[in-house]
């Protein structure tokens, strides 16, 4: 009988294979126990992964509504502050062209002023005085410089206080704009959520960007743009009431130096009015007086032959000054010549007869001009003296007339300090003794007036 084969290979016992089923069935076990463990572990770093972040989103949408609640604050303090600013910015605007406008009008005083004292520098002989009238116009003069000074650097104060109102603002908008930036973006982070469709993976996102401050920077940089700017608009209000204090001073300080130049120009009028009234009566009495004694000495027949004689001298200066400025120019033509000539060029700069000539013209005619000049001076005295006696009077009078009408005028220019430009019409001269009066003819032996 054959011997059965036996299939190569290890046999194990029926205890290896008992201990090899217990050991599967304990792995098993174990298996079971550590993926339950496992699993507990994973449930329980689920819950605790899931509540942080459901924890850390709530504590940061928090945080952010916070933020956003504080940059807002912010926010509606600086609109407030702008618009504080804008309006004392405008305030102090409007005063400024106040000021402007009150500078503006003094030069009308300062022009009036000054024509005053050019018509009364017209006064002529002895009525050219410093009186009362002319000293309170240089008053006025240098009152109204004074508050145009003060007044100029009142402006130009207030201009400087507006560029540092708009630096202010400017600084106030670019924090203001930089709060609505930042709400802008704060608003749109606490609206996302992991449905929102834009959101992903960012490169660093934890990176500190480069000018990242502090909160209390942020804090100090908002407080200090703040209260710049009230400090700003305090310093203004200051101005504003330096400014219309100074327009109402100088007002007053110029009506009141106004009415006392205006009174000193309505006394020295009635002083002058009383001294031509006297000048006239003075008048009246020397012709009357001049007619007695031409008749007593028998002069009254020849008062036609020395009003011819006076006419004869007249006729004769005016000739001797027409010769006179004739020989002026000819010695201007001559001077001319001899001067041209000094130009020619090298050896024709000879003495040659012309030259010889222009020479005795320019004597002869100097010689000439000395000659009229005596000749019209001893004329003209010898007219001074047929005039001297009677127009003695008759000129101060004259002075007198000139004067007030100068006066009137500057009373009458000094009504554009009072009447509106637009219903200003100068009034017609009230004083017509001198003006608006027909010359009456002259009386037997009264000489005429040139």
């Amino acid at each position: 009988m054959a011997a059965l084969s036996v299939k190569p290979g290890q046999r194990f016992t029926v205890p290896d294979w008992d201990t090899n089923a217990r050991l599967i069935s304990a792995d098993a076990e174990s298996q079971r126990s550590a993926s339950h463990q496992l699993r507990q572990e994973a449930r329980a770093l689920r819950n605790e992964t899931n509540n942080q972040a459901k924890w850390d989103e709530h504590d940061n949408q928090t945080r952010l509504a916070e933020r956003i609640s504080s940059v807002n604050r912010w926010k509606e303090t600086l609109d407030k502050c702008l618009a504080d600013i804008d309006e004392e910015i405008n305030a102090l605007a409007k005063v400024k062209e106040a000021a402007e406008r009150a500078l503006q009008a003094k030069n009308l005083s300062w022009d009036v002023a000054r024509e005053c004292l050019t018509l009364r520098d017209g006064r002529r002989a002895i009525d050219v005085v410093r009186d009362p009238a002319e000293e309170q116009l240089h008053k006025e003069v240098k009152v109204i410089d004074k508050a145009k000074r003060e007044l100029q650097q009142r402006v130009n104060e207030a201009f400087e206080q507006l560029c540092l109102l708009q630096e202010a603002r400017q600084q106030l908008s670019m924090d203001h704009r930089g709060k609505m930036e930042a709400l802008e973006i704060d608003r749109t982070c606490l609206s996302l959520s992991v449905n929102s469709p834009n959101i992903s993976f960012k490169v660093n996102p934890t990176r500190i960007p480069n000018g990242t401050t502090a909160v209390d920077e942020w804090e100090q940089n908002s407080q200090y743009n703040k209260d710049h700017a009230e400090e700003e608009m305090k310093a203004s209000t200051k101005l504003r009431e330096a400014i219309v204090l100074a327009i109402a001073q100088t007002n007053n300080e110029l009506e009141a130096q106004r009415v006392a130049t205006e009174f000193a120009l309505r006394k020295r009028i009635r002083d002058m009015e009383r001294a031509y009234d006297e000048l006239k009566w003075q008048e009246k009495n020397v012709n009357g007086a001049r007619l007695i004694i031409d008749h007593s000495l028998g002069w009254g027949l020849d008062a036609k032959e020395t009003l011819e004689e006076i006419a004869e001298m007249e006729e004769d200066i005016r000739r001797l000054e027409e010769d006179l400025r004739r020989k002026m120019q000819d010695l201007k033509v001559a001077h001319t010549r001899l001067e041209t000539r000094t130009y020619r060029p090298n050896v024709e700069l000879c003495r040659d007869q012309a030259q010889y000539g222009l020479t005795d013209e320019v004597h002869a005619l100097e010689g000439s001009i000395r000659a009229l000049k005596l000749k019209l001076a001893e004329a003209q005295d010898a007219l001074d003296a047929l005039y001297r006696q009677l127009h003695r009077v008759q000129t101060d009078m004259a002075c007198k007339a000139h004067s007030l009408v100068l006066d009137h005028k500057c009373m009458d220019s000094r009504r554009k300090l009072v009447v509106p430009a637009e219903k200003f019409v100068p009034r017609v001269d009230t004083f017509n003794r001198t003006e608006n009066r027909a010359a009456s003819p002259p009386r037997p032996g009264q000489l005429e007036l040139g």
